[in-house]
């Protein structure tokens, strides 16, 4: 059984950090991409970050030079550190695993960035 456990996630105050972590376990095929993506209310889901095998990275324009993903492919995990966090950022996180076969998701961690 695929599962993806999320934690990080938190309420912080604007200007802070919060590090979100993801562990895939399951997973038989080899991962090809490993992301982040939100979802604020009364918005649709929106990619924050991917990662490729190779390291190779991509950002959404708004959080370019403020969060960062990280990844070891190996052990099934990805990480977005984020820094100098906006209300705007305030959302729900989920991690996102591309193989071969399919697409997985977790369940979601909640982010909340106050003003």
């Amino acid at each position: 059984q695929v599962q993806l456990v999320e934690s990080g996630g938190g309420l912080v105050e604007a200007g802070g950090s919060l590090r979100l972590s993801c562990v895939a376990s399951g997973i038989s095929s080899s991962i090809n991409l490993m992301g982040w993506y939100r979802q604020a209310p009364g918005h649709q889901r929106e990619l924050v970050a991917g990662i490729n095998r190779s390291g190779r990275t991509n950002y959404a324009d708004s959080v370019k030079g403020r969060f960062t993903i990280s990844s070891d492919i190996a052990k099934n995990t990805v990480w977005l550190q984020m820094m100098s966090l906006k209300s705007e950022d305030t959302a729900v996180y989920y991690c996102n695993v591309i193989t071969a076969p399919r697409d997985y998701w977790g369940q979601g961690t909640q982010v909340t960035v106050s003003s």
